[in-house]
């Protein structure tokens, strides 16, 4: 390594920013030996070496997607790296980095890099003096002996030999490219065959019939198809992309507005959805807190009537224990009137609830149902609601047709619907309901009744009819009659078809008897209004028949007459 490239390495050791362009990014540090990858990025030479390869090439089938044309094109053991900057599969020669190309301009920028730091140069010349001046035409650095030299020499006298700091002011200051073979020659000259700049001395032994020409002609050949290539390829090209990528930026730009729009959006509906729902807690607390005091207001004047009851009672019981246990008889029979008027006062009419029908209100109707719609506020749809949802036995119904009437043999329904005071039926259930369906007029004659619950305030409630009659129906909940318990029900008996003949009328068919009987044991209306075929006494209208089987088949009737079953089981025959 050379002495300002050491500098160099020390300056940036010591923490001083270096030159972007003048350092490896692989090992951070001031290039050494930079080499330039087939994809323009220059590593050193060290690095490049140190790089894990991602394929080598045998010349078998083509790899990566490359044709067979260009796999032939590779040497045999060519190996593929991957650049550190832009991750392109590159290959490097088969005689490894050093085969390469040499990246002069990263030389130069270590070479400014380290001319920067203040380090001192050493003489190009002779190695051993600190270089003071710089050859324009040799690009020599030069200490102040051998510059002497330089001035006395006839071929060299004429150069321009300008001092290093007046160079540095005026950044003018370039590295000499040297010739590998003769170090004290710059390479002046090109060779096309074999696509390499050279000196007068390897021009003259080793390419001498390759045809070397000047490199300023060289150059304006093959700078001139580099300038044709960027220009007229790569950077309308570049423009294009920057142009893709500036749209793409402003998308993201756009993309990232709209994300913070929208957030900002969210967070605000958030705070206001919060506000409004804090808002909505407050007044189902505050439901709560008059559901509170309104039931425990009740409470109170329950607990205060049968207090002040217990107190009556236990006061007039007390008094009259103690005169009938301590009085003498004319102390009881003077106090016997006043005694017996409070005691069958109360007996009679004072307060005197069973404790069965005693329900206190434990808070059990009160609750928080969460998924009720609540309204909108502010257009925040809000949910939850607190039901007061207390059984008030006056304002239960019972419906149904089952109710008031039923067939005997079936099965009778109706519904009890549980509601609070404000007529709202509860929405849950639980309730403690009893239903009781009893014989009036027969003892120890009740029907089974089934009660479920719908769990939501209404109760189905079925029973199977039993014998006809009239029946009690008992609706009871929490111990306590519903408003009019107890119903009324009336079983009817269940109709039954009967087979046989079937006649006109009573009149044909017992040969004018006001009474006829058939087979079923029934009784019929007999007499005189028969079903006007023209029989004598009948005023022409039809009558309940029979299936009776105590007489023929009378020959009047005609076949317009058709039976119909009565009420009571029977049938009748009906004209079309």
């Amino acid at each position: 390594m050379s002495q300002p490239e050491q500098r160099g390495d020390a300056e940036q050791q010591t923490g001083s920013p270096p030159n972007p362009r003048a350092v490896c990014n692989v090992c951070t540090r001031l290039f050494r030996d930079p080499k330039i990858l087939p994809c323009l990025h220059t590593f050193c030479a060290d690095c490049v070496g140190r790089l894990e390869p991602f394929a080598v090439s045998s010349r078998k089938r083509p790899e990566d997607g490359r044709s067979e044309a260009a796999e032939a094109d590779r040497p045999a053991g060519t190996v593929t790296v991957l650049c550190p900057d832009c991750d392109s599969e590159v290959d490097l020669p088969a005689s490894g980095p050093g085969g390469l190309s040499t990246d002069h301009l990263a030389l130069h920028e270590v070479f400014l890099e380290t001319l920067a730091t203040d380090g001192p140069l050493g003489c190009d010349l002779c190695g051993e003096g600190g270089a003071e001046s710089r050859c324009d035409v040799c690009c020599v650095n030069l200490c102040a002996f051998c510059c002497q030299a330089h001035r006395r020499q006839k071929r060299t006298a004429s150069h321009p030999v300008p001092r290093l700091e007046e160079l540095k002011s005026r950044g003018g200051l370039r590295r000499p490219v040297l010739c590998s073979l003769h170090p004290d020659q710059e390479p002046r000259l090109f060779c096309p065959p074999c696509d390499l700049p050279v000196c007068l001395e390897c021009a003259a032994a080793l390419h001498r019939d390759h045809g070397c020409r000047r490199a300023l002609d060289a150059v304006e050949l093959h700078g001139g198809r580099i300038r044709e290539v960027v220009a007229a390829r790569l950077r309308p090209r570049m423009e294009r992309l920057k142009e893709s990528l500036q749209k793409v930026e402003i998308s993201q730009e756009a993309l990232q507005a709209r994300v913070d729009a929208a957030a900002n959006e969210v967070r605000a509906f958030a705070r206001a959805y919060a506000s409004v729902v804090e808002d909505h807690c407050l007044s189902l607390q505050h439901r709560l807190e008059e559901l509170h005091v309104q039931r425990r207001s009740q409470l109170h004047l329950q607990q205060a009537q049968l207090q002040q009851a217990l107190l009556d009672v236990g006061g007039a019981v007390d008094f009259a224990e103690r005169l009938l246990s301590r009085g003498s008889d004319v102390e009881v029979l003077s106090a016997k009137g006043v005694t017996l008027r409070r005691l069958t006062g109360l007996a009679e009419t004072g307060y005197d609830p069973h404790p069965a029908t005693i329900a206190p209100d434990d808070g059990g109707g009160v609750v928080f149902v969460a998924g009720e719609p609540a309204g909108e506020v502010g257009g925040f749809p809000l949910v939850g609601a607190i039901h007061s949802m207390a059984v008030d036995l006056a304002r239960c119904s019972v419906e149904g047709e089952g109710l008031q009437r039923g067939v005997e043999g079936e099965r009778g329904h109706f519904t009890l619907v549980c509601r609070d005071s404000a007529g709202k039926q509860v929405q849950r259930g639980g309730e403690h309901v009893l239903v009781s369906v009893v014989h009036k007029e027969k003892e120890d004659c009740a029907l089974e009744v089934t009660v479920s619950d719908g769990a939501d305030g209404s109760y189905g409630v079925s029973y199977a009819a039993g014998e006809p009659g009239p029946y009690a129906v008992g609706v009871c909940v929490k111990g306590q009659h519903v408003k009019g318990s107890p119903f009324a029900l009336q079983v009817k008996r269940k109709l039954r078809r009967h087979g046989g003949t079937f006649h006109c009328c009573s009149f044909c068919s017992s040969g004018g008897s006001k009474e006829a009987r058939c087979g079923c044991a029934g009784s019929m209306p007999g007499g005189f209004k028969g079903c006007g075929h023209g029989h004598r006494g009948h005023p022409g209208r039809p009558h309940w028949s029979c299936c009776g089987s105590t007489a023929e088949r009378s020959e009047c009737l005609p076949p317009s007459v058709v039976a119909a079953v009565s009420p009571r089981g029977h049938l009748r025959t009906v004209e079309l």
